[in-house]
């Protein structure tokens, strides 16, 4: 699907990767409408690219209605906020499971579901659900975070088959450890030895890529992560055993630790 003309509804505007895929689409001449939940900043970056904001909280499920509510024309969906979730299921209070849940699998599914009858009556559009690499493989301290994205992956997957014929497609891009916007970025931790990340620029690419061609799933990573993961997906506790001896302990409790605050 083209992007250029297409009015193109982008959440979780305002993040890292966000940032880079406002300023990729506008660059190709999208009709960009932006979504965020701090203001000043989503006023700030829409200013810039003549693109329309709306701000929205998208652990608050009124919120998610008025943003599809606000944003009835949409071509295509890039569903691109999420909340980070790591750490130990016990130290999670209900509410806290709540919001992770509610913003990474819960929202994106509701503005879908309210999105996609005005595009299948269109014959045309695009739902493009950022996830990780998390929604293929498992790894310590990231149960709700592996929950969601796991659940996103298989919404996306599933949906793209109920959908075959419409004219409406539905892609799912999973990006691995991501440099200068990602997780390591944002929290300082320490990439364990030998792991290499990806650019924002390279996820932009998928997203881009994943849109224009209607792809089914786009993993954005190095070989040997693509590799690894697909082979957790089908021998778990193979990569369980795996996991244990790489000696990400401390890059994870580093994750977890800086993390905390933005439950």
């Amino acid at each position: 699907m083209r992007i250029a003309g297409s009015t193109v509804l982008l959440t979780g505007a305002v993040g890292g990767i966000g940032q880079a895929l406002a300023r990729e689409l506008a660059a190709q001449g999208a009709k960009l409408v932006l979504s965020g939940r701090r203001p000043d900043a989503l006023e700030a970056l829409a200013g810039e690219l003549g693109a329309r904001a709306v701000t929205a909280d998208l652990a608050d499920p009124d919120q998610v209605e008025q943003l599809a509510e606000a944003c009835p024309d949409t071509d295509i969906l890039i569903a691109n906020a999420a909340l980070p979730s790591s750490g130990a299921l016990l130290d999670y209070t209900p509410e806290q499971i709540d919001r992770a849940l509610t913003v990474n699998l819960r929202a994106p599914v509701m503005l879908t579901r309210a999105l996609v009858p005005r595009m299948t009556e269109r014959g045309r559009g695009h739902i493009a659900l950022v996830g990780s690499i998390s929604g293929k493989a498992a790894t310590k301290y990231s149960s709700l975070y592996s929950a969601a994205k796991f659940g996103l992956r298989g919404f996306g997957l599933s949906l793209r088959q109920d959908l075959h014929g419409t004219g409406v497609g539905v892609s799912v891009v999973q990006p691995g450890a991501v440099s200068e916007a990602g997780m390591f970025a944002v929290t300082g931790a320490t990439p364990p030895a030998g792991v290499r990340m990806v650019s924002p620029g390279q996820v932009v690419a998928g997203v881009i890529r994943a849109v224009e061609r209607d792809l089914c799933e786009v993993n954005v990573a190095p070989v040997e992560l693509k590799v690894l993961s697909a082979i957790a997906g089908q021998f778990p506790g193979f990569a369980e055993k795996v996991q244990r001896g790489s000696g990400a302990e401390r890059t994870i409790n580093q994750v977890v630790a800086a993390q905390r605050e933005r439950r």
